[in-house]
Order: structure tokens, then sequence, then C-alpha cells
């Protein structure tokens, strides 16, 4: 295994941390700037640094050796699921808007092997515009038919499931009707369960386990961008 101890991967919003999850396993400094630690909507520039806060805790990151940034801003305003319920796209975009300036800024001072930003298909396409990538997890081996973008500057990854599975994860009666409920099945792997049940109620700890990146993609993302 080659060293990658002196590249580092920001993993913005990251949560649980299971996009950068292979980086870290191959040796890449990972820093996993997320709530309740860090809150990206407070960082400073300093020269040729940036500095993350939240309240008393802060993180240092010289920009130099900064290889690639993954991003996964709250989905919450922009979430189709949210139906007709009012939404804030201010308070949506202010994260969305902190992970993009981080990336301009350190792309001054350094040359980005790559840069990611993700969100369940929603609308942040009516803000971002049409996205760099899509994918269903089901396209790498996950449960779920969750649609995903990404936008950004990055090698695409290749899904190894090309037919969608339907027959896997959808419930058939007798009476010969079926549905895919199966596909909604709130499931992830138990190593990330001391991270889901360190958040308060349902709701959190429904939503953080359906944000948990596949690892079939976190994977083959890592693969054509390492």
């Amino acid at each position: 295994m080659s060293d990658n101890s002196d590249k580092i991967i920001l993993d913005l919003c990251g949560g649980s941390g299971a996009w950068s999850k292979p980086y870290k396993e191959n040796g890449y400094d990972v820093k996993l700037i997320t709530l309740p630690e860090y809150d990206i909507t407070q960082t400073e520039f300093y020269g040729k640094m940036l500095v993350v806060r939240n309240g008393a805790n802060f993180c240092v990151i010289p920009y130099k050796n900064i290889y690639g940034i993954l991003a996964a801003p709250p989905c919450t305003e922009f979430s189709i699921a949210k139906g007709n319920r009012p939404r804030d796209f201010e308070a949506g975009m202010r994260t969305v808007e902190a992970c993009v300036k981080i990336i301009w800024e350190v792309r001054k001072y350094a040359a980005l092997k790559f840069w990611a930003l993700e969100n369940p298909r929603g609308l942040l396409r009516q803000f971002m515009g049409k996205p760099r990538y899509a994918f269903e997890q089901w396209q790498f081996g996950g449960n779920k038919r969750k649609a995903t973008d990404i936008w950004g500057y990055f090698n695409e990854p290749a899904p190894k499931v090309k037919e969608f599975p339907f027959a896997d994860y959808t419930v058939k009666y007798p009476c010969g009707s079926s549905n895919g409920r199966a596909w909604g099945k709130c499931e992830y792997p138990t190593e990330y369960e001391e991270y889901i049940n360190s958040l308060n109620g349902y709701t959190a700890k429904r939503a953080a386990a359906r944000a948990i990146t596949p690892e079939g993609f976190a994977k083959a993302f890592y693969k054509a961008n390492k």
C-alpha cells in the first residue's frame, strides 16, 4: 500500500463518515468536519489555512495537502419528501454555500484531485443546476432505491449492477398485487450503531440512517478517485 498520509480528504457534513471511509482505510488523512463537533458555516480563512469552529471547538487545516473534498450538506429543505410543508431555502443554501466557498478557497492554493457535493434528488437542482452524476443505491449493491445527485469535479464511479433487481426487494401477495416497501426499510451496517444512537429523537436517527453512504458506492467512488 502506498503512503497516503500526506493527502488530506475533507469530509464536509459527513455525519457517519461512511463516504470517506475507504480513504481512511487506505491511509489518507481524513478530516471529518461535521456537527456537533464542527459547523462549516463558522469557517474562517487565514492565509493558506482554514479554521472551522463550533463554539469552543475548532479545527485548523492547511490548504497545501488537501487532496480531495467530499460534501454532503443537509437535504431537509430540498427534500421532495417534505411535500407542501414550508421550506427555508435560505437556511438550506447557507450550508451548501459554506461547502462551495471552502472548495473555492482551497482551490486557490491547492490542485484538488477532486471535489464532489451530493444530495438526494430534490429541489437543490433548482439552485445548483443539473448534477454531474446521478445514481441509485441499488446500482452499487445497496438495498435502497434512494436517488442521489452529485455535482463537482471527479471521475465517475462505475455501477456494478446494470439491471434493477425488482424481485429482490418487492413484496408479493397471494392476490397477485405487489409493492416495493422493502426498499424503504431503514437499515444500516451495525458499525454505525453507536453513531445512530448518539442522536436525539426517532426522526433524527432515521434521517441519519438513511443518509449513510452505501459501502458499495463509497468503494467505487474511491476506486475512481484515489
